[in-house]
This record gives C-alpha cells, sequence and structure tokens, in this order.
C-alpha cells in the first residue's frame, strides 16, 4: 500500500517494477519502504512501451521522481524499450536500475547506455539494496538543493536563414563571458556544418554537442570536459559536426536532459539552433529560460518571423519567454519597426545596427568584434548582454583598433 506524504519535504516516489518476479518485486518495495518517502508503487508483470501503456494509478503518474527496476534477461530490446518509456514518463526524473542473473558484461554495458546507473543481480541482498536507494536520494537531494542556482539556458532561432543568428549568439555568449565574467558555454545546435568555431577561429572538429547529447547516460562534469572546445575569452563551445550526411537524429527528450545538466555547470548556455520547427528545437525552446527570434527588416525575414511567432505562440509559456530581435536594422530602405510589432503582434526586444562590413570582416578572421570596439554594433550589445545579467552596462574607454591578420580559418 502506498504511504500518504504528509510532510512536503518527503519526496514522492514512483517505484516501477517491470518484468520482475513478483516476490522480488516485493522483496524491492519492502526495502523502498524503510527510506523517508511515499512510496507509490506500480508492478508492471511485462515489458511497457508506448503500444503497451501500463495503467498506472494516478499516485504514481504524479510522482515527484521515479525508481524503476527492469528485469533485462528475458528480451533485452523489450528491456531497452521500457527503459526509454518511463524515462519519458518522468524526464530527468528518473533512477533506472537493471535487473539481471547473469549480469553479463555487454548486458550491462547495453543497461549503462540506456541510462541504467546501478544493477541489481543474483540474490536479492536488503542492506546492499538500501545503500543503493540511499546513494540515489543523496543524488536527488543534492539535485534539489542547488535548483535556486541554476543557469540560463538562451535559445536563438532564425525566422530565415541568413539572418546573422549565429553571430550574434556567438558575440552574447562571448560578451558575457568578458564584460561579466559569466561561465558561458555556447552550443552549436546544428545537425551539421554549424559555424559558430568558424567565427571564433577554434577547431571544434573533435567531438560536438550531438555525440554529448548521445551519451546522457554517462554524462557528469568529467566527460563534459572531453567534449568542451575553448576560445581564448574563456568562452567554452560544444560544436556542431563539421562532415555532411550520415547524421543520426538526436532524441528530443535526451536533449531536454542534456540541457538541464549543462545549466547546472554553467552561468548561462546559449544555444544557436538552425532555422526549423521540429522536434529536437521545439524541446530545446521548450527547457530555455528565453528564445531570441532573429530577423532582419525585410519582407521575407518579417513574413517568416510572423509565421514562427503564429506558431510559438499558440504555447502561452512560449509566448513569456519570446524575444524579437531585429539585426541589420536600417532606417533606410526596411520594413519599420511599427509595421513589423504590427505584423507579429509582439514588441521588438532589440535592434541591432546594419554593420554587415565590420560584422563579415570579423567572420572571414574569425575574430568576434571586441567588447571594447567603439561601434554602434558593439555599444547594443553592451545593452543587450547588461539586461542578461542584470548590471549596467560597462563603461568603455575608447582605444586604438589592433591590426588583424587575415585568416579565414585558424
Amino acid at each position: 500500500m502506498a504511504q500518504t506524504n504528509t510532510k512536503p519535504n518527503i519526496p514522492n516516489v514512483a517505484l516501477i517494477t517491470v518484468g520482475l518476479d513478483p516476490r522480488l518485486a516485493d522483496q524491492i518495495a519492502e526495502t523502498a519502504a524503510k527510506m523517508l518517502w511515499a512510496v507509490h508503487r506500480a508492478d508492471c508483470e511485462g515489458y511497457v512501451s508506448h503500444e503497451k501503456r501500463p495503467p498506472l494509478p494516478q499516485l504514481v503518474k504524479n510522482a515527484q521522481v521515479c525508481v524503476a527496476v527492469i528485469d533485462f534477461d528475458k528480451d533485452i530490446d523489450q528491456a531497452i524499450e521500457s527503459a526509454n518509456y518511463v524515462q519519458e514518463l518522468y524526464p530527468g526524473k528518473t533512477a533506472l536500475i537493471a535487473s539481471s542473473a547473469t549480469m553479463d558484461h555487454q548486458l550491462l554495458l547495453t543497461a549503462m547506455r540506456v541510462g541504467c546507473n546501478d544493477f541489481l543481480g543474483g540474490e536479492f541482498v536488503d542492506p546492499a539494496f538500501l545503500d543503493t536507494l540511499v546513494r540515489i536520494n543523496e543524488l536527488w537531494t543534492a539535485k534539489a538543493a542547488h535548483t535556486a542556482e541554476l543557469g540560463s539556458v538562451l535559445t536563438f532561432f532564425g525566422a530565415k536563414g541568413g539572418v546573422g543568428t549565429t553571430t550574434l549568439a556567438v558575440h552574447i555568449a562571448m560578451y558575457l563571458v568578458q564584460c561579466h565574467q559569466k561561465k558561458t558555454l555556447l552550443i552549436d545546435n546544428h545537425p551539421q556544418l554549424g559555424h559558430a568555431c568558424i567565427y571564433l577561429g577554434i577547431d571544434g572538429s573533435r567531438y560536438n554537442f550531438h555525440e554529448l547529447v548521445r551519451n546522457l547516460s554517462r554524462l557528469d562534469s568529467e566527460l563534459l570536459r572531453g567534449y568542451i572546445a575553448t576560445h581564448s575569452s574563456g568562452l567554452e563551445v560544444l560544436s556542431s559536426p563539421d562532415t555532411c550526411g550520415g547524421r543520426k537524429a538526436t532524441d528530443p527528450v535526451s536533449m531536454a536532459q542534456t540541457l538541464d545538466f549543462l545549466r547546472s555547470e554553467y552561468d548561462y548556455v546559449i544555444v544557436d539552433c538552425p532555422t526549423a520547427l521540429d522536434e529536437t528545437n521545439l524541446a530545446v525552446i521548450e527547457a530555455s529560460n528565453q528564445v531570441f527570434i532573429v530577423a532582419t527588416p525585410e519582407i521575407g525575414a518579417v513574413r517568416d518571423l510572423s509565421r514562427h511567432v503564429d506558431v510559438l505562440s499558440e504555447n502561452e509559456q512560449n509566448t513569456e519567454k519570446l524575444k524579437v530581435v531585429i539585426n541589420r536594422f536600417s532606417a533606410q530602405h526596411a520594413v519599420s519597426v511599427g509595421q513589423i510589432e504590427k505584423a507579429i503582434r509582439l514588441p521588438i526586444a532589440f535592434k541591432l545596427p546594419n554593420c554587415y562590413a565590420e560584422v563579415t570582416r570579423a567572420g572571414i578572421l574569425g575574430e568576434p568584434i571586441g567588447y571594447k570596439v567603439k561601434s554602434e554594433f558593439s555599444a547594443q550589445l553592451h545593452k543587450w548582454v547588461s539586461s542578461l545579467a542584470g548590471a549596467a552596462a560597462p563603461h568603455i574607454e575608447e582605444t586604438a583598433p589592433k591590426k588583424a591578420k587575415f585568416s579565414l580559418w585558424k
């Protein structure tokens, strides 16, 4: 019988067993009852998936976190499906335990890849399993303790290609580091041939963001270090694949869970997204604190901006976090601010001046426009970044620009 949660600091825990012998399921439940949890139990005799959804009690569905013990001996493919299904029910809040009498090395490796960090094998030993639950509880407690300290995920999304989305994402990320000393990660979320590392003049070809997402089950601070490229400013970067074709689909749930982990490691996570409202990008938008949708003041971009705003505004939560940015704005030969705001029924949050030649040159050199450079573009970036960091824009003394070397790629 499920315990009743009478104290707000006691977590509601869904205890789900899949494919286990009833006697083993009872032993697991008896041990879980020793924890300071409100346990809500559900035993599934067979494997579960989207096609074989179990009739879970409402208290189990509403639980804050989940411990799931899954048998990996009877059918490993169905066990994998079950693990994925349970993680989708409780995204980022599931502790998976693989049960196997054989404890075969290849089986354990497969279980780890699908997200199982703990294992139950051979004869059931109550103290050992209790230690496992205590360790899981400590991880949950530690995660809850610094929830208030989590960083912000800021997503940059272009209304159409060629509006300067990557350029703005690169500069905002770098200025957060240089002007406000914020620990910042820039993610190039393009499925292939992203330009973030090229604009920064660094080599990001060794690993990429999508490979990191596919290794979610092993993701920790140490693994993350092996995927990061670092710019001279201190900005850290996760690149996109720099090859054509052969790309693998990225699971939206894994994408969201990866961003949740990264926000615990950084003050700001800047995500440069491709122009497509597919499942992956929508998962990124859902996980974001703010979404900057970028357009230029020309009729094609404004039309596309309006359509994207209409789609994203169908979700009220997206509307609250959506910020419209107009890049390359000029008073002449452009759609006016009033016309744009009327078309999209949203205010324009930021306008960047038309400094196309200056920005193009910076991209060719692989050297973003420095935060000390005296220009209207840099001044507007300062205002934008300061609004994000909650600080006044710094006073920048005028300095003579350095003569840059020409370099297409460093």
